[in-house]
Formats: C-alpha cells, structure tokens, sequence
C-alpha cells in the first residue's frame, strides 16, 4: 500500500478522521473482497494526487468491525467522505475514478 493512504481501525478513527482539519475520505474494504482489490491503486493515486487536500484513509472491516456498523457500512468497497467529524458523502462500488472521488470529497 503507498505510504500515502494511512491504515485507520477502531482504535484511531476518531482521532484521524472524526478530527480530522482536513477532508478524509475513507475506503472501507477486507482483504478477500476482489472488487476492493481492484479499487486501491485508484484510491492510492488520488491519495497521491491530492496530498495535504485529503486525507486517505482505508479501514479493514473484518479487522474493525465497530467503525463499519457505527456507520451502516453493508458491503465493500464502500468509500466515504468526511468533513467536519461529520459524513458528506458516500459511494458503494470499485466503479470510482480519481474525480468522483474529488468530488465526494468536496474538492
């Protein structure tokens, strides 16, 4: 994974995305899903792209069950934004590209 996208669990969501200065935008995937393989080098080049903008995080939902039910997260991938502590958008599916993603975002 590029350095560029942090690992974020149970344990440091609140402090990394929830107050968070920046917009975050967060994937929610596991490592089995196929579709959520497909999807990281997308997520991984914008998190490049937009570095210091965004913050990119990706959260494994097997390894962190709590943040994804909190959340209402039924299937992966799911990725949604964050400003604000609060949730600004969201977007189920690998069919993303880097400008829905910037849009999501807010940006």
């Amino acid at each position: 994974m590029a350095g560029s996208v942090l690992e974020i669990n149970d344990l440091n969501f609140d402090t990394e995305v929830l107050k968070s200065s920046v917009p975050v935008l967060l994937d929610f995937s596991a490592v089995w899903c196929g579709p959520c393989k497909a999807l990281a080098p997308v997520v991984e080049k914008f998190a490049t792209e937009f570095a210091g903008k965004v913050k990119v995080g990706k959260l494994d939902i097997d390894d962190s069950p709590a943040t994804p039910s909190k959340f209402s997260i039924r299937g992966v991938p799911t990725i949604v934004a964050f400003r604000d502590g609060k949730e600004i958008g969201r977007h189920v599916g690998a069919n993303a590209n880097k400008e829905l993603l910037a849009k999501l975002a807010g940006i």
